[in-house]
């Protein structure tokens, strides 16, 4: 069997890998690059495979850098099956559409300014349609149950506890010393996370792949954050301002409703208002309520309980651009969460225009800041940042809260691989900034004397 690293490496987004054996070409995620010009460029080039010889295409989750260019890949001619969980189907059919249309978006605005200046046109890299023609080819599949794909491959998705329908991939193939297992973590989530269960302990695995995503520091625990959430919307609420959260729309939006809703039924907050900014984080919820069979027990006995939401919340939805931007009318005793949780564009970019220059606001960061991203660049201490074409002065206080963050830290990560019951062969370190891909790889090594690599982009490994 042959892995080439095609994404993530070294890298945070763009996850992609391909497995090849002499009879079937199988590809794990198909996600968007994001963060810089230059990361972003890497989208519109040719896939370094055929499409249509690929038979089959597993995917971890539905974050749109391990899914985002599904419908570029079904567009150029794969037609084989998608397996992924139900919940991941469910929530490919709002991200992919969402991001189709953001695409299309994009590109009629650069195409204003190039029909202007005399050049050429741009088109955009899928369209609503070719989004829509993409879900097609997806196969829900269930947690912990063992798929054939035929020559001598046979698959298992596990729950990785990330986001809603996440999932850990086992993968066995024969070969001439006998079967061989190949584990994919995805991107695991940490212990002890709102709504989502634990990441699944694995016992066996031959070579396994890792995310790094925060392979280099800890996070702090739940308890801590959420009374980091709490100083930080009663601060801003009692001086009068308004708390702006950046949140992906699908789990993050999800856990910080949760934390508000356990806040405000302990009482331990005045009575305030949520705006849900956000169709897809809303659309993300109401798939979060369908898949019970994803949510840990406490949030079972919460719905069960009616205890969701709490008495001095009042939660306001909003769908519309009107409802949207009547929000920014809104001075005081509001929190507001939109997307993207990266500020790299969507509503979020309006509420930090409105609110960033004011000192008695607070903006909350519960998510990775990619680089290149205008999130990061806040989080970094910019004092001015431009918006919109305008210039907008940083005055807001800043709040970066790692604890709540859908991937595992270090200890976590270390704590995960240390569960296998015989010490893998080699352990592939992806999906992290080059300083902390190949730091991990180098924790893996002393910690528990496994051989670890990171990868390089376009290597290719025989295992």
């Amino acid at each position: 069997m042959k892995i080439t690293f095609i994404g993530a490496t070294r890298m945070v987004t763009g996850s992609c890998y391909l497995i090849q054996t002499k009879d079937i070409n199988v590809l794990i995620d198909c996600g968007l690059f994001q963060g810089t010009k230059d990361d972003k460029q890497k989208n519109g080039k040719c896939f370094p495979f055929n499409p249509s010889e690929i038979q089959y295409l597993l995917l971890t989750h539905a974050h749109l850098d391990h899914s985002g260019l599904i419908p570029k890949l079904t567009k150029e001619g794969f037609t084989g099956k998608i397996l992924a969980t139900s919940a991941t189907v469910d929530l490919c059919r709002v991200m992919l559409l969402d991001s189709a249309h953001i695409q299309e978006y994009d590109t009629a605005w650069e195409n204003k300014k190039r029909i202007r200046a005399g050049k050429t046109l741009l088109t955009p890299l899928y369209t609503v349609k070719e989004a829509n023609d993409s879900l097609a080819y997806f196969q829900g599949v269930r947690y912990n149950e063992i798929i054939s794909l035929g020559h001598g491959i046979k698959v298992r998705f596990q729950d990785a506890g990330h986001i809603l329908g996440s999932a850990i991939i086992e993968l066995w193939f024969g070969g001439d010393t006998g079967e061989k297992k190949l584990v994919l973590s995805g991107d695991l989530g940490q212990k002890n996370l709102p709504l989502v269960k634990d990441p699944t302990p694995i016992e066996e695995g031959d070579y396994v792949l890792i995310e790094s995503t925060y392979g280099n520091r800890r996070h702090k625990g739940i308890q801590e954050t959420t009374d980091e959430i709490i100083q930080a919307v009663t601060e801003s609420l009692k001086k009068g301002g308004n708390v702006v959260i950046p949140a992906f729309a699908v789990g993050r939006s999800q856990d910080i409703l949760y934390i508000l809703n356990q806040m405000s039924r302990e009482g331990k907050v005045n009575p305030f208002q949520i705006f849900m900014d956000s169709p897809m984080a809303i659309q993300a919820t109401r798939i979060t309520l369908k898949h019970l069979e994803c949510l840990d027990k406490e949030t079972l006995e919460l719905l069960e309980k009616g205890q969701l939401p709490g008495r001095s919340l009042t939660l306001k939805f909003t769908e519309s651009v009107e409802d949207s931007k009547a929000i920014n009318m809104v001075k005081s005793g509001a929190v507001i969460i939109a997307a993207s949780g990266m500020c790299d564009g969507g509503r979020i970019l309006h509420h930090l225009k409105h609110n960033l220059w004011r000192s008695e606001c607070s903006v909350i960061f519960v998510g990775y800041q990619a680089r290149g991203t205008l999130g990061r660049r806040i989080v970094e201490g910019a004092k001015k940042v431009d918006i919109f074409g305008e210039e907008i002065a940083v005055k807001a206080r800043i709040y970066t809260i790692g604890g709540l963050s859908a991937h595992a830290d270090q200890f976590g990560l270390i704590q995960w691989l240390g569960q296998f019951q015989k010490k893998p062969r080699r352990i592939f370190v992806t999906h992290g900034e080059e300083e902390t891909a190949l730091g991990f790889a180098e924790s893996i090594k002393k910690q528990l004397n496994i051989d670890a690599y990171a990868p390089m982009c376009m290597e290719e490994v025989e295992i």
